[in-house]
């Protein structure tokens, strides 16, 4: 389903359960669509009594692409930020943050649970800072502060992320080669890798529609979005921080500073769990998330 959003952006979403219970919204990472919440965490998450709504970020899936918009070049953003600047981005994670909003009156919802996984983690802490009256409750997953002190991924994960993707519409054998060889290195080794699943997902994405430039315009909004700490000291909303122990993207010590940030916020560190949410996960996962919402 399709709905447009007063932030001018019209937004793509699925809805699981019923919708006279409480609604959970899950917010999806960089520049990945909303299937990552995959449809069986999504049922099962409905099943613990809560309307449950997943959606794409603009420059994602089925929601408005910003094509018109030049992508972002890396290396003049780096050069920017280590000289001090504050480089132009087309758009920032507050403007995500109001499509969420958005598409939460756009459905009538007037407050939510909101869960947001990396990227999606940032935008959710600034709908809990800057839109307390709409959340009910946060979850931040494998996600971070901002904070300039915090270890930074290894240079050779950051350049297999950031390394140029072949793209799908010529290639498609190369872009899914490339997507699951830094799905396969970020995740932990506490849980097998599903490569066939990878695979499935990755495919599906491509199908719903491919956004070239989404993501580098996704990374120009994360590379802006500055120190959220002072933000984050005034969420009042009843918080979890998941993170991963094994996560090498995001290290866990960002997660640490996310709780340690947030008033009263509860900390999850999942041994074996990397920069992902494994299946064999979403029982335990779930459970807290059931758990902080009530």
């Amino acid at each position: 389903m399709l709905v447009p959003t007063a932030s001018g952006t019209s937004l793509a979403y699925d809805s699981f359960g019923r919708e006279t219970d409480e609604t959970i919204l899950l917010i999806a990472g960089l520049g990945t669509q909303r299937i990552r919440w995959t449809t069986a965490f999504c049922e099962a998450l409905a099943t613990q009594g809560f309307r449950v709504i997943r959606f794409d970020n603009r420059d994602t899936g089925g929601s408005t692409h910003l094509a018109p918009s030049p992508a972002p070049n890396f290396s003049a953003l780096a050069a920017a930020l280590m000289a001090g600047q504050q480089p132009h981005a087309p758009y920032t994670l507050r403007d995500m943050a109001a499509d969420a909003t958005g598409l939460l009156d756009a459905l009538g919802i007037e407050r939510a649970h909101v869960i947001g996984r990396s990227m999606g983690g940032m935008i959710a802490q600034i709908l809990a800072s800057e839109h307390s009256e709409r959340v009910l409750s946060l979850t931040s997953i494998m996600s971070s502060t901002g904070n300039p002190a915090l270890p930074a991924a290894s240079a050779e994960v950051m350049a297999l992320m950031m390394r140029p993707a072949p793209n799908p519409e010529n290639d498609e054998a190369g872009f899914i080669a490339h997507s699951l060889a830094f799905a396969r290195r970020i995740a932990g080794t506490g849980f097998p890798f599903d490569e066939p699943a990878h695979r499935i997902l990755i495919q599906e994405e491509i199908r719903r529609g491919h956004a070239p430039g989404g993501f580098a315009r996704h990374v120009a909004a994360m590379a802006t979005a500055g120190d959220r700490r002072a933000q984050l000291a005034t969420i009042k909303a009843p918080t979890l921080v998941i993170h991963g122990a094994e996560d090498p993207l995001i290290l866990p010590a960002c997660g640490e500073d996310t709780a340690a940030s947030i008033p009263g916020a509860e900390f999850m560190l999942i041994d074996g769990m990397g920069h992902e949410l494994p299946s064999a996960l979403y029982t335990t996962v779930i459970g807290s998330i059931a758990r902080i919402a009530r």
